[in-house]
């Protein structure tokens, strides 16, 4: 339509038919077509008559082995090929496997009709995705719940995971370069949840976390995120973060040195696709695995650092104050010993899932809006801020809410 537009517009503005169909590399007569029709309005479909087909009687027999078929091993079903083998072999039709190809096309929609079905993505060798699970860990002796990071390559179906202490950015990078390390290149393209601390989609914007985009840069992959609320976008990793926690995150592990971990992890990861054949393609997931590295671009000649650099003066003992924006800092040194505790573990925890700078502006809104650090209102802040504020055409009025109120407030002073 963009190219009918196009000849329609030049030709009023007198050009010539012979430049109009070599700039648009369209015949003349598709110029002149199209230059002096009269109407472009969508035309009403009309069904056509329906006439007689060699294959009207063959039709029940194709209609009842695809019924069949059904209930049969997926890889022992019907090609087009062999029925029309059996139609001519068997019953003696006289009818083209061209004919009967059409006829089996268009009988398997039909069957399928009404039911609810997904195609598999087709994923080319050395793309990847990612996305986070969560799951329990001993840590030198204490339980914490800690986010693990998971890999996953679609075409061979391997999946290579790390533990990290948090979802911001430099986890997500550096979990990202411990696999690359690890296999020995880069993934191609990387498609990302909507939610990690890379990055987000956001309608048709896309906004990168600063690190984020220096580390991609570093290892010159393409980068995609999902769209919201479309995990089958990314099925491959969705499956493999769940199947990963089965097979090697039960029992609960417990973990003196989390390095050392995350490094034996990754061969544990590999030695569950050994042998393994591949759901769908028949073939071993580590022989797919191969094509998959193939595929890779080269790491670069030097690794990255996965970290953010902050200005801070130490005191004497050594320690550090965190930088605080002066209302938030005097709210908390206003609190007692468990308040204190508490305000600084919801800091902690929101800083793993979205950055310092994230977790004290969403602390700054909590204390704003609810007058303390609240770890609901942190986390409804922090989203807020990722997915960028509500406006609204017209001004919201309010007032409907203080009248029960007001009446309220009457009645207890009434009695």
């Amino acid at each position: 339509m963009d190219k009918i537009d196009s000849i329609r517009k030049r030709y009023r503005r007198g050009e010539s038919v012979a430049s109009i169909a070599r700039d648009l590399q369209v015949s003349r007569d598709t110029v002149y077509k199209y230059a002096r029709m009269e109407d472009l309005s969508p035309k009403m479909p009309v069904k056509k008559e329906k006439r007689p087909s060699k294959m009207d009687r063959w039709a029940p027999y194709v209609d009842q082995w695809l019924e069949d078929d059904m209930r049969e091993n997926r890889k022992q079903r019907h090609t087009a090929h062999r029925i029309w083998q059996r139609l001519t072999q068997e019953l003696g039709a006289d009818v083209a496997e061209s004919t009967v190809r059409r006829y089996v096309h268009f009988a398997k929609q039909r069957m399928h009709e009404g039911a609810e079905q997904y195609l598999d993505l087709e994923w080319p060798a050395g793309e990847a995705q990612v996305d986070f699970g969560f799951a329990d860990f001993v840590v030198r002796g204490t339980r914490m719940q800690l986010p693990y990071f998971v890999m996953s390559f679609p075409y061979s179906n391997v999946g290579l995971m790390q533990v990290m202490p948090g979802q911001n950015s430099e986890c997500v990078c550096q979990g990202m370069e411990n696999i690359f390390e690890f296999v020995g290149g880069v993934p191609t393209a990387v498609m990302f949840d909507n939610a990690t601390g890379a990055g987000r989609r956001i309608a048709d914007t896309i906004r990168l976390a600063t690190l984020f985009k220096a580390f991609s840069a570093h290892y010159g992959f393409e980068y995609r995120f999902c769209n919201p609320r479309a995990g089958h976008e990314k099925g491959s990793v969705e499956n493999k973060v769940g199947a990963l926690r089965r097979a090697l995150l039960v029992p609960v592990p417990r973990v003196w040195s989390m390095d050392g971990y995350n490094s034996r992890l990754l061969e544990r990861c590999m030695a569950l696709s050994k042998g393994k054949e591949h759901w769908r393609k028949g073939e071993g997931e580590d022989v797919l695995f191969h094509e998959d590295a193939y595929a890779f671009l080269a790491l670069p000649g030097h690794p990255f650092s996965c970290v953010t650099y902050r200005r801070a003066v130490a005191d004497k003992k050594g320690k550090v104050r965190a930088n605080l924006p002066d209302g938030l800092r005097s709210y908390m040194d206003g609190l007692d010993r468990r308040g204190l505790g508490d305000a600084a573990r919801a800091l902690r925890d929101q800083c793993a899932e979205s950055g310092w700078d994230g977790a004290v502006e969403a602390a700054e809104s909590s204390l704003e809006r609810c007058g303390r650090i609240d770890r609901a209102a942190m986390s409804l802040a922090a989203k807020r801020q990722a997915t960028g504020s509500i406006s609204y055409d017209d001004a919201v009025d309010l007032a409907a809410y203080d009248r029960p109120l007001e009446a309220r407030r009457h009645a207890h002073e009434g009695r």
